[in-house]
């Protein structure tokens, strides 16, 4: 069973589980780049993660000590390296384990800081999915 990498203090989880273009992967990175440079999100590219599903995440999760488990992460997988706007796949992992969102880099930060410090939880954000399930701002039209 795999186990799942811990974040950096204050910031998410961006899991890479397709390794066919390490251009898209490195323009994911710098679009999740706050303008001053600094990141938000604790990218972890290694191939032993290559095309895991969610189950496994979801197991991998459970199978942790209490004090390691994740309650959320960002993919970035075969539709983010392929899609234009290189939209992530959110996993929750606590609330309703499996349940998935997409999120386009423009709202990553609103997210992912509303999850860290718990100011939010993922049903919010999940509950405003557009028709293609992804997530686009509480202010659209």
């Amino acid at each position: 069973m795999i186990s799942l990498p811990q974040p950096n203090d204050l910031t998410s989880l961006v899991l890479r589980t397709d390794f066919t273009d390490d251009t898209a992967w490195e323009a994911v990175k710098a679009a999740l780049r706050t303008s001053e440079g600094e990141d938000s999100a604790t990218f972890v590219s290694d191939p032993k993660y290559m095309g895991v599903s969610l189950h496994e995440l979801v197991d991998a999760d459970n199978a942790a000590s209490y004090e390691d488990r994740l309650t959320y992460l960002f993919l970035a997988d075969a539709t983010t390296m392929t899609d234009v706007e290189r939209p992530l796949l959110a996993l929750d992992l606590a609330d309703e384990p499996g349940r998935t969102f997409r999120v386009p880099p423009r709202w990553y930060a609103d997210v992912s800081t509303n999850l860290t410090i718990a100011n939010m939880d993922f049903a919010e954000f999940a509950n405003t999915m557009d028709r293609s399930d992804t997530y686009r701002g509480f202010d659209r039209d």
